[in-house]
């Protein structure tokens, strides 16, 4: 019996990527119009899913080379510009069979991919630490430092020992684990990536906390980086408890001039 298109659609919506092949096969010589868009739909996502699938193989290129350590683990940062909060790291190790797609650096990515993404990774990846270091630590040991220190301890709350460590741009030092720094690697290593976007959401709900008790400063906008209107309430009601002294003395000095 020839089922009805709204049926068809039903059948393509609930089919998984998988076997959205094996549809528009079955479906291709439907001389129906409306057939024939759900099945040129189809062709359109199941390219773009291949492709995708093709790029993230593309991002396994570090995994793939050093693949004789069980455990690689991916670590990167976020916050390390703003005049407010902490700096985060985040630690993951990632199964090596890993299917997460979209994968890549948190910044390319909007804030619902992030979340969503944030969500796969804490139930796939095999291992996930966060490091995170106070605006107050920052002016006492430098950003720099304050950075090696979050990602210390990031991989100190993984729970387990890495065997290798693949770096966004830095080498940590104080850590015995073997590591490759790559430049730009949260958009080459998946497991960069993966720890780009847990670090990243992290931090942007401290900082939507933060607006909370600050309100005053947009946090939950700016994310505590200097934009204008927040440069103008430092000006107007001063420092919050979670700016950085020595990265606001300049906003400071030209208010009080």
């Amino acid at each position: 019996m020839e089922l009805k298109i709204a049926q068809i659609k039903e059948l393509f919506h609930y089919t998984p990527m998988e076997g959205q092949q094996e549809l528009i096969i079955r479906y291709q010589e439907d001389e129906r119009s409306g057939v024939k868009n759900l099945v040129n739909h189809a062709e359109k996502k199941l390219k773009a899913w291949k492709r995708e699938q093709n790029r993230i193989e593309g991002m396994k290129e570090y995994e793939k080379r050093y693949q004789e350590y069980e455990l690689i683990c991916g670590i990167d940062e976020v916050g390390r510009g703003p005049l407010a909060g902490p700096v985060v790291a985040g630690a993951v190790i990632l199964p090596k069979d890993c299917d997460i797609l979209y994968l890549n650096d948190s910044k390319q990515l909007s804030e619902k991919q992030r979340e969503e993404l944030y969500l796969q990774i804490q139930e796939k990846a095999v291992a996930v630490g966060l490091g995170c270091i106070s605006a107050e630590r920052i002016d006492e040991i430098n950003i720099l430092q304050a950075t090696y220190e979050a990602m210390r301890e990031a991989i100190r709350n993984l729970g387990m020992v890495p065997g290798l460590l693949l770096n966004d741009a830095v080498t940590i030092p104080g850590i015995e684990i073997p590591q490759i720094p790559i430049i730009k690697g949260d958009t080459k290593s998946i497991s960069i990536a993966a720890a780009s976007i847990v670090a990243k959401v992290t931090r942007d709900r401290m900082m939507v906390e933060y607006d909370s008790l600050y309100p005053m400063y947009g946090f939950a906008s700016n994310k505590g980086y200097g934009a204008k209107v927040h440069q103008e309430a430092l000006r107007q009601y001063g420092a919050s408890p979670i700016h950085r002294r020595s990265f606001i003395q300049k906003i400071m000095e030209s208010e009080r001039k």
